[in-house]
């Protein structure tokens, strides 16, 4: 059985057994393994990837939208809506924002509080790493894991690159999105076999598949996007394929399959009040109403309307709310969402009955803790699944 030192060429070289084994080298590992380290625990971080955080690097198009300004556990997903609360609590933006001050990297806040790196995704990245090194963390990375089963000691995690054994696990392996980074449902089957329910897994943070949308291919308006109770008021992108942009990406993570998205295309406006009040206006309703969206987006939702083009100044009250509520109160069925190929999240994951809110151990398995996008915490779109990495990867490494 390995304990940790380092690794050579590939080949890894061993000391003594580590205090607890990471699993996964993403946001919420790295951070929970160099808050670990910085207490004096002995850390080992085992990924099958060759690289580290292959994801932050890509993530906000290279930027790495590392955190929000305001965040609360209302801005996430879980079948328990108050579980993120106190680890959020406990870490917040601004503590997550006090490193990257201290580290020097600049950065900028965009719309809702995103804040964005001005250079690049690597700097957090490196932020990370050189914490984690800084702090004596070892990592075993090109180590594809094979089975974890408990041992006398602890756990034993056995590998393509030998069998590693520590009194604590950590699983941080991430969700199924965004495969091309070599993302795998690691976590999920560890769980699983130790006895961890899971909260049924889907894409979230994804654009959402309809017919007869390429014509609009390009368009963007500023629109409301509502699945049941959540609504978005963003960008809405029309795509060859269907629908994208922030608003529909934010409520593909409430939506299932077989529900309406109902859009409203002219959000904080009385479309019907308006056009009833245009009293002078001789202009085809196509037209005037073609000032205030894309002609091409007008003619999808009203050219099959007659009262698309009589002048608005013989529109009757039963035309003017059918052309209003085509734009307003427009109702679709996806066929599907684009899935994890395109999505940002998984929404699911690791039950969080099972877990302990303030340290994420597992409250049936001592020693065994669950952090970031493995569990069942999913954040909206805008630096909030970064921040629940930062928080729930720090609550499990002062636990450690």
């Amino acid at each position: 059985m390995a304990g940790i030192g380092g690794s050579v060429a590939g080949r890894t070289w061993v000391a003594v057994i580590p205090d607890a084994i990471v699993l996964g080298g993403g946001a919420a590992g790295l951070f929970c393994a160099m808050i670990a380290a910085q207490r004096g625990r002995r850390i080992l971080v085992i990924d099958h990837a060759d690289k580290l955080g292959k994801k932050i690097i890509i993530s906000g198009g290279g930027r790495c939208n590392f955190t929000n300004r305001s965040v609360s556990a209302a801005n996430y997903l879980s079948a328990n809506p108050h579980f993120a609360r106190s680890a959020l609590a406990r870490f917040t933006p601004q503590d997550f924002l006090a490193l990257v001050e201290a580290r020097g990297i600049a950065y900028e806040e965009r719309r809702h509080g995103q804040l964005f790196c001005q250079g690049s995704a690597k700097e957090i990245l490196a932020l990370l790493v050189d914490g984690c090194r800084e702090a004596g963390v070892t990592f075993a990375l090109g180590c594809a894991v094979q089975e974890v089963t408990r041992a006398a000691d602890g756990f034993s995690v056995s590998t393509s690159r030998g069998v590693f054994t520590a009194p604590k696990l950590v699983l941080a392996t991430g969700g199924l999105s965004v495969p091309t980074t070599g993302a795998t449902d690691l976590g999920y089957r560890v769980a699983q076999r130790f006895g961890l329910a899971l909260v049924p897994l889907r894409p979230g943070l994804t654009p959402l598949l309809i017919n007869g949308t390429a014509d609009l291919s390009g368009i963007a308006v500023d629109a409301v996007a509502e699945v049941g109770v959540a609504r978005f008021q963003e960008n809405v992108l029309f795509t060859h394929t269907g629908l994208s942009g922030p608003a529909i990406l934010q409520v593909s993570s409430y939506w299932q399959q077989g529900q309406a998205v109902d859009i409203d295309l002219l959000p904080g406006r009385d479309c019907a009040a308006e056009l009833a009040a245009a009293s002078a206006v001789r202009a085809t309703a196509l037209n005037h109403l073609s000032l205030s969206l894309p002609r091409r987006l007008v003619e999808y939702r009203i050219g099959h309307l007659p009262a698309a083009q009589r002048p608005v100044v013989q529109l009757t009250r039963d035309e003017r709310i059918a052309l209003a509520e085509a734009l307003q109160r427009w109702q679709v069925v996806p066929q599907a969402s684009d899935g994890y190929r395109k999505a940002e999240v998984t929404v699911g994951g690791i039950d969080t009955d099972g877990l302990s809110s303030k340290t994420m151990e597992a409250r049936a398995v001592p020693g065994l803790y669950a952090i970031g996008e493995v569990v069942d915490v999913t954040g909206w779109l805008g630096g909030y699944n970064f921040q629940w990495a930062w928080a729930s990867g720090h609550a499990a490494g002062e636990a450690i």
